[in-house]
């Protein structure tokens, strides 16, 4: 089968790359960046040039739905926060599986997040929303961390450790302020069809990479939020990918983000759960079977983002050739762990890492280099979302 995938900048996307092109499908990808992460694999056959998505989201739709209907593909994956404008604006147009535009709506934005779990009753951090300066001006817990709206890998979420940090942050938009909760982090992963959860997986970040990506993870069992996403799924009929993010906390599980679309999913798949199928499934209108539970402890990794985070947490060379070290060892956090990012024979990945690893060695600061160019190549806006919001010109 034919799959264009919306996006080739992202490690979602090139994880998805291997597992579809192992699986038989012919993949090719959507992107605005030439040396984007999917051009560095022979898992991906061709890239296609399009406008970038944050500038105006249904310029970018019209010249995808154009690379999709000339290359006869079979399904328009939906990899990163393209899915937004696709609930939108779609129409039909193309073999895809995006959620109904209101409830995307409900997720979309950390307020709108926010409120929807509020309603539902979900756990969350003690939180405040953040409407005009003097708001701000009187929050007094600390630490706690401050976010806007829209923002992506990180971006648009501040650490605050005291009211100094508060100085100078604009309002416009509202904020959303949350207690910082102690404990690890979980990235959880859904897919639903019309409500129905099909597929389920959660996986502990045990090391931080760049901007918050996962270097490593490890799956396990978290049975309390698979209910709370499947009542969460259920209230909004959501059909495709639903992740969130989780702080397990001293009191238990929190969630702290929520995004309707799908995030890496090779950790799921080594353990058991296959989260691209049912998305295919339902693209083409097909009934997928409802995947077993994960087999929990499955340890993973990803060895470009853990270099460029040793890179950006330390700032020094000798962090980067420690990371590489231990993880050619196979020692520490990486013993037992597979690849997720590059596995197996791909001499074009291989380079990628030895450009990363060589470059943040010579001088760390270019962690940002690699990570920077492609979250800017997918990432939504908030006047790309509130365009969205106002829907295509007539």
């Amino acid at each position: 089968m034919r799959i264009l995938m919306t996006d080739g900048s992202g490690l979602t996307s090139r994880q998805c790359a291997t597992v579809l092109s192992r699986a038989g499908h012919v993949v090719e990808a959507l992107t605005s960046d030439p040396l984007c992460v999917c051009a560095f694999t022979r898992h991906v056959r061709r890239l296609h040039r399009v406008p970038p998505y944050g500038d105006d989201p249904f310029a970018w739709l019209e010249a995808a739905l154009t690379v999709y209907k000339a290359g006869g593909f079979a399904v328009l994956l939906p990899t990163q926060e393209q899915v937004a404008v696709l609930s939108r604006a779609a129409d039909g147009r193309a073999a895809t599986v995006v959620p109904p535009f209101a409830a995307l709506a409900r997720v979309q934005d950390k307020l709108s997040a926010a409120a929807t779990l509020t309603e539902l009753g979900l756990p969350q951090p003690p939180q405040a929303i953040i409407a005009n300066a003097r708001d701000l001006a009187e929050w007094d817990v600390f630490p706690a961390y401050l976010k806007q709206p829209i923002g992506t890998a990180t971006s648009g979420v501040a650490r605050l450790t005291g009211p100094a940090d508060l100085k100078d942050r604009p309002v416009e938009d509202g904020l959303l302020v949350q207690h910082e909760v102690p404990g690890p982090l979980a990235m959880i992963q859904t897919v639903f069809a019309e409500g129905e959860l099909l597929a389920f997986h959660a996986c502990r970040r045990e090391g931080e990479g760049a901007r918050g990506a996962a270097g490593r993870k490890r799956g396990l069992s978290l049975p309390g939020i698979r209910d709370h996403l499947a009542r969460l799924g259920r209230a909004l009929r959501w059909h495709g990918a639903l992740s969130a993010d989780v702080i397990i906390g001293p009191d238990g599980p929190v969630f702290i983000d929520l995004n309707p679309r799908l995030v890496e999913p090779v950790n799921a798949l080594l353990s058991g759960v296959d989260l691209l199928t049912p998305m295919l499934d339902l693209a083409r209108g097909r009934t997928p079977a409802v995947q077993p539970a994960a087999r929990p402890g499955v340890a993973t990794h990803q060895l470009l983002p853990a270099v460029l985070g040793a890179a950006q947490h330390t700032g020094r060379r000798g962090a980067v050739l420690r990371e590489l070290v231990t993880a050619a060892a196979r020692r520490g956090g990486y013993a037992g762990s597979r690849e997720e990012l590059t596995p197996g024979f791909d001499p074009r990945s291989a380079l990628l890492v030895a450009l990363a690893a060589g470059a943040t060695i010579a001088r760390p600061g270019l962690w940002r280099w690699f990570a920077a160019g492609s979250v800017r190549a997918y990432a939504l806006s908030g006047p790309a979302w509130r365009r969205i919001v106002r829907g295509p010109a007539s």
